[in-house]
């Protein structure tokens, strides 16, 4: 009921009004962002270096319904993955389809001329990183999306190396998208999902998500196709699942360097330290940008005992 409520709440334009104007709201924002501009994300991603953690950056923003505003979000890539070469950080970026115009149009995605503004940007995208030596990962939003993400994130793998895509472990279409990025092989992301779905479409209840997180993880973690070629990224906060994935990753004689964990910036620090520090290959995703209402109260939904820290600003205001 809760985390139903919060994502209602993560697309009500008045909310999200009041919610700005409240000192609270910012100080609590801190606890899962470094600052809303590039350079505060810069300097969180020097500090991981320093201590063996990779990152990956992402500026929040979806649905973006003008070409123009699209073009704007492909230059900003540009320029980070310029600036991230600069300085010799271990990052690369992450970007949602409707940020480079999937949503242009009707019919989410579906319309001739959003297909062929993404992949057009996401062309350039993963061009600009493979000059850098980078890597482009491609955010999954709400449903209405997934077919249209899957083609155009195929659709780019097929001439370049150098792009891979969130999957969500909710979605109960997931294990058959799994099947179709293994020809050829796709890194994928895995997280277990954050949007509003019904539940025909995705599994309502935590313990059904985590046994199909778990289910896909062993499928990828099985298929040297994946580990060899296109090894995946486990994004989880979960420990019972980490601790379950490093034990399937030891039956395996998979090399704990092998085993590559995503974590978001904020949460579980000393975990993602000592995770690093054992070998496991580890990145924070970072997010930052103006426009981090929507982000931030589905990471609430996502894990409900982060409102704690939302209580605690409150109470200090």
């Amino acid at each position: 009921m809760l985390r139903s409520l919060l994502l209602r709440a993560s697309r009500s334009g008045v909310l999200e009004h009041q919610f700005r104007k409240r000192t609270f709201s910012h100080r609590a924002l801190s606890r899962f962002m470094p600052g809303e501009d590039l350079e505060s994300a810069m300097s969180a991603a020097e500090d991981l270096r320093d201590h063996g953690i990779g990152t990956v950056f992402t500026c929040l923003g979806e649905e973006v319904t003008d070409a123009g505003e699209a073009d704007g979000v492909v230059a900003h890539y540009v320029d980070v993955l310029e600036k991230v070469d600069g300085r010799a950080l271990d990052t690369q970026i992450s970007v949602k389809p409707t940020q480079l115009g999937l949503a242009l149009g009707t019919g989410h995605g579906n319309t001739t001329d959003g297909f062929a503004v993404t992949l057009r940007n996401l062309e350039r995208l993963t061009r600009t990183a493979a000059a850098h030596d980078n890597f482009v990962w491609v955010d999954m939003e709400g449903s209405e999306y997934v077919d249209a993400t899957v083609a155009l994130v195929r659709d780019v793998r097929s001439r370049h190396e150098n792009v891979g895509l969130c999957l969500q472990a909710y979605l109960r279409r997931t294990p058959a998208d799994v099947e179709v990025l293994r020809d050829p092989p796709t890194r994928i992301r895995l997280v277990k999902g954050a949007y509003r779905e019904p539940a025909s479409v995705a599994f309502p209840r935590k313990r059904d998500v985590d046994a199909a997180y778990m289910r896909l993880a062993e499928r990828m973690m099985n298929d040297d196709a994946f580990m060899q070629q296109a090894p995946p990224v486990f994004a989880t906060h979960d420990t019972a699942i980490l601790d379950a994935l490093l034990a399937l990753a030891a039956s395996n004689r998979i090399p704990r360097e092998n085993v590559q964990v995503s974590m978001l910036y904020g949460i579980r620090r000393e975990a993602q330290l000592r995770l690093a520090a054992s070998g496991i290959t580890m990145r924070t995703l970072v997010s930052y940008g103006s426009a981090w209402y929507p982000w931030y109260v589905r990471r609430l939904a996502e894990r409900p005992a982060n409102l704690w820290f939302l209580v605690k600003s409150v109470v200090r205001s």
